[in-house]
């Protein structure tokens, strides 16, 4: 069973596979719309950080350490905004490398010859660098693209339709909100006339 962090996936969608899945959960541990916010303190990113083994139990988080990591979580959320067709506000480009430059990721063998990326050291840094080789690697394996911010929401979903449509995290209700929103907005322009 996946991960939801309390969270399951609107409309029954699956996760993002692989990587991407802790990309996922890292961009709706802010549910927008309904203001819920789980990293809102050093002590909330520690722990977030901590049941996903990013961090040891010794390290020390910073009010600038939250910083950086919602810094790194709204930049990620524009480049899934774009990934829907959307434009993001701001430049999440720009903070993604201000971050990256940071953030050091060194390449290790396992015992089988496999290669992985991994941070070279166990703090919030090295946290936000396992995020952003997950980026990497899903944009290295073509599956970046189907991770989308809901038009609606903002929450985080992985399309898995075939020809890459998806717009909102579920239709039954951002999908018919938005709808019922633009019939309304036509008709109204329509009495205006």
């Amino acid at each position: 069973m996946a991960e939801t962090d309390g969270f399951d996936e609107p409309g029954g969608r699956r996760p993002a596979p692989g990587s991407l899945r802790l990309v996922q959960l890292f961009l709706n541990s802010h549910d927008i719309l309904p203001g819920i916010d789980t990293i809102t303190t050093p002590e909330e990113l520690k722990a977030w950080l901590r049941r996903r083994d990013l961090v040891s139990s010794s390290v020390r988080v910073r009010s600038d350490d939250l910083r950086r990591a919602l810094a790194v979580r709204e930049a990620l959320r524009g480049l899934a905004v774009r990934n829907g067709g959307e434009v993001p506000d701001g430049d999440p480009v720009a903070a993604l490398n201000r971050v990256a430059r940071r953030a050091s990721l060194r390449v290790a063998f396992s015992p089988d010859g496999h290669a992985t990326l991994e941070p070279s050291r166990r703090d919030v840094d090295g946290a936000l660098a396992v995020i952003l080789a997950g980026v990497a690697l899903s944009m290295v394996e073509g599956t970046w693209h189907r991770l989308k911010a809901c038009r609606n929401c903002r929450w985080a979903f992985y399309d898995h339709s075939k020809n890459r449509s998806g717009a909102w995290c579920t239709m039954s209700v951002c999908g018919n909100r938005s709808k019922a929103l633009a019939f309304r907005s036509r008709h109204r322009a329509e009495a205006v006339r």
